[in-house]
């Protein structure tokens, strides 16, 4: 019985395809692989790509997720130095950074074992940092005394040194805190403490309008006092001018007295006659005597 060329063909191909799967594999972007020689991590692999590799028994590849999990603390209590007791939950994204380290580590890699054991970490760091800052660090009405950004990298740093240490192979990328709380026990006090601290901003802020209004009283009157001495200055100045005027003319005038009447009584005429008004006086009186021919 002749074979058909075609089934070996595809007989062929399918014995390829099985060799290649169980002497490759394949690693993705987003994974690393731990490549065990009988139970045993013999080989890491970080990079994505193609690799070869023994059958099982004798080897056997356990891929891991290399992608930032995230991660939230519980919302413990940690005391401040300087008494106080606060409640914090902290957020992280961290990742597994050496596969050959971690998968022994964690029971073939398992990431709830190592949520685990990075709960403990952080939860020491957190207390060992808030046991080093003040309560105005973490709740003031100052914004300048609020340490936020520093106690988060202090945190930070020592988690990642208790990590490296004991050779977990994960990296935290980032560390900060979610949530900031007080127990009931401390609340009224720390908001009396509050409310104290604002009063002696409000004196301070009062304090310091009352000495800016003072000085723009003080610049004010200086600048009236100025002004007015300034006008009575020029006042004076005027009255001057004008006394020396007015002796002039007296001198001019006592030179031709009659001249200097009649002049002043026809200036007063011209005045009541300026506008169209009617006018019933006296023709004897002054200066409407001068309307008068009979009058010498």
């Amino acid at each position: 019985m002749k074979k058909n060329p075609l089934n070996m063909a595809v007989g062929a191909v399918l014995i390829v395809i099985f060799a290649l799967l169980l002497f490759l594999f394949q690693v993705r972007t987003s994974e690393v692989a731990v490549v065990t020689t009988f139970g045993k991590p013999t080989r890491q692999i970080t990079e994505p790509g193609l690799y070869a590799k023994w059958p099982w028994p004798i080897q056997k590849v356990h891929k891991l997720d290399k992608r930032i999990q995230n991660f939230e603390s519980k919302f413990d209590e940690a005391l401040t130095p300087d008494g106080y007791n606060l409640l914090v939950a902290v957020y992280a994204g961290w990742r597994i950074s050496e596969p050959a380290a971690f998968f022994p580590k964690f029971a073939g890699g398992s990431v709830t074992e190592a949520e685990r054991a990075l709960q403990e970490i952080i939860r020491d760091a957190k207390s060992a940092v808030i046991g080093q800052h003040p309560f105005n660090h973490f709740i003031s009405v100052n914004a300048q005394e609020l340490k936020f950004a520093e106690i988060e990298n202090e945190m930070l740093t020592r988690v990642r040194g208790r990590l490296q240490t004991n050779n977990y192979g994960i990296d935290v990328a980032f560390l900060g805190i979610k949530k900031l709380g007080l127990p009931e026990s401390v609340t009224g006090e720390v908001f009396q403490r509050m409310a104290a601290e604002r009063q002696v901003l409000v004196s301070k802020i009062e304090s310091e309008g009352n000495a800016r209004a003072a000085n723009i009283r003080a610049e004010a009157d200086r600048n009236a006092a100025k002004l007015v001495s300034d006008a009575e200055a020029d006042a004076l100045r005027i009255r001057g001018e004008a006394e020396s005027k007015a002796a002039e003319s007296l001198r001019t005038m006592n030179q031709e007295p009659e001249l200097a009447s009649f002049l002043l009584r026809l200036t007063g005429l011209e005045m009541f006659l300026k506008e169209k008004t009617t006018l019933i006086l006296d023709q004897n009186t002054s200066p409407l005597d001068l309307l008068n021919p009979k009058k010498k």
